[in-house]
């Protein structure tokens, strides 16, 4: 019988699907720790004021959210669009939970 060629290109195609998946993730979580490592270096140093310094942390910390989501969650991945619109769903709901607070309390 003949080789099936066609599961070694398929093995092939896996392996550098694989590989380049396996290189955005490490992109990712080095980003992460960048975003971590720049936000305690701005803490440490009193370089900003405190208004400028709670909007920033918390634009690194939606970033962070956002790529654990994308990247260690799968929620890129086809399949997983039932969990990701349950995240995303309990995500909407707390925002307005939070307005929906703020406005009982300074309005």
């Amino acid at each position: 019988m003949a080789d099936n060629t066609n599961s070694k290109e398929i093995n092939s195609f896996q392996k550098r699907k694989n590989k380049i998946e396996m290189q955005k993730q490490l992109i990712t979580f080095a980003l992460m720790i960048l975003f971590t490592i720049i936000a305690f270096v701005i803490v440490a140093t009193g370089t900003m004021e405190k208004m400028f310094l709670i909007p920033v942390i918390l634009v690194l910390a939606v970033i962070q959210v956002a790529f654990q989501f994308y990247y260690f969650m799968h929620m890129k991945d086809k399949g997983h669009e039932t969990p990701a619109l349950m995240i995303y769903g309990g995500i909407w709901a707390a925002i307005l939970t939070i307005v929906g607070l703020m406005l009982l309390v300074w309005w």
